[in-house]
């Protein structure tokens, strides 16, 4: 392949890390093993992982064509393939290679696998917005690859993009330990409800700064994407099987958090037991729903699941007509909790994080009446800036991450 042939590819990567700026870091960028020969890294649409890729070259590279960065939903694979870039690449010294939106490459896992096997010279770090593609990929890459999964914004990475606070990550023992000080020292420094009340609406998907007013707009067209073309990519379902899944989710979003009874809902349905389940579990997997048990869940037994929640708060506002405020408090509980804990549904009380520790989400009349006299147990409690004992403000648990 001459040069001229990849000169587009060049050009476009050149362009990208000009405009890349560094002094915003999402958290997974500390958590990752950069030096691992093989990468990837899932995660649902809109949540940085292209920027991320592109601020490890600006930070590890003094030569930026050392390495090359190139997305593979580009015209330019229409008629090139991806293992002649690999090859110009290793007879031009690239040493990383960082390849985005993977699963839109007919044969990406082989391919990945071939280049591993082939080019042991070259690292790879690769991304992809199909989680359900990623999940199902045809070779299983575990022995060569390291795989992380990226969440959307955290309560405590929104305070750093909107330039109000900087703050480390702080590890949930240490939050319920030290958690007045803590909000002492922050809310001296902001008003931090109202920001709070900003980030259930915009704040986990980076890129409502790019948008701006259609924000909702854009969440009801990632969720359309994840409906109608990533899950047909991995599951053998008709046109008529995507309709109940749209059906779905909107028969949970009136309802949410929802407690199945899962015999109505598939006969509303006109579904199966099992396809019910493949769907449910297909839409949490692809980071739209949450589903918790009194266990936690596994992938490769489907069960059914005790109570149904959106993933995040602003999907909540985006699809749902009429979003009621405790439900969205659990939501958000729900949702930062997960990513770095196991969260399971108790019997008393509202949530049981890694086996431990109880809590009860609620407003700022919030008692312990339903957790009264049980061990480890909290209160996550919205509406009030700084806490007293274990009785913690509910903002401060999106501070974990």
């Amino acid at each position: 392949m001459e040069a001229n042939d990849v000169q587009p590819l060049l050009d476009n990567y050149h362009r990208r890390i000009a405009k890349t700026t560094t002094h915003f870091r999402r958290y997974m960028h500390d958590r990752i093993n950069w030096e691992a020969r093989m990468i990837g890294i899932k995660g649902a649409r809109g949540v940085g992982k292209t920027t991320l890729m592109l601020q490890r070259i600006v930070e590890a590279f003094d030569d930026i064509d050392k390495a090359l960065y190139a997305s593979l939903d580009d015209l330019w694979f229409s008629n090139h393939s991806l293992m002649e870039l690999v090859e110009w690449a290793y007879m031009h010294g690239v040493s990383h290679l960082f390849l985005d939106e993977v699963h839109r490459y007919q044969h990406w896992s082989e391919t990945l696998k071939n280049i591993y096997d082939s080019y042991p010279d070259i690292s790879v770090v690769y991304t992809s917005s199909s989680m359900l593609l990623m999940d199902n990929a045809k070779v299983d890459l575990s022995r060569r690859q390291t795989l992380y999964t990226m969440a959307g914004m955290s309560f405590r990475e929104f305070l750093e993009f909107e330039g109000a606070v900087g703050l480390a990550p702080v590890p949930l023992e240490e939050l319920l330990g030290g958690h007045i000080r803590l909000a002492m020292d922050i809310t001296r420094k902001l008003k931090i409800l109202p920001l709070f009340e900003a980030y259930m609406h915009h704040g986990y998907y980076p890129f409502y700064k790019e948008v701006g007013d259609d924000y909702e707009t854009a969440l009801r067209q990632v969720t359309a994407v994840v409906i109608d073309a990533d899950l047909p990519a991995v599951e053998r379902v008709s046109f008529e099987t995507i309709e109940k899944v749209r059906r779905l989710l909107m028969l949970i979003c009136e309802h949410v958090p929802f407690t199945p009874n899962m015999s109505a809902l598939w006969k509303q349905l006109a579904t199966s037991n099992d396809l019910g389940l493949r769907m449910l579990y297909a839409l949490d997997r692809a980071a739209l729903l949450n589903l918790l048990a009194d266990r936690v869940k596994n992938y490769k037994y489907l069960s059914k699941p005790d109570k149904i929640y959106l993933n995040n708060t602003n999907l909540m506002l985006a699809l749902c007509t009429n979003v009621d405020k405790g439900n969205l408090r659990e939501t958000f509980f729900a949702n930062q909790l997960s990513v770095m804990h196991e969260v399971t549904l108790p019997k008393q009380g509202d949530f049981l994080v890694d086996g431990k520790h109880l809590f009860e989400v609620g407003g700022k009349g919030k008692t312990f009446c339903q957790i009264k006299d049980l061990p480890d147990s909290y209160l996550a409690v919205d509406d009030i800036e700084i806490g007293s004992r274990n009785r913690l403000p509910l903002w401060m648990f999106g501070l974990l991450y």
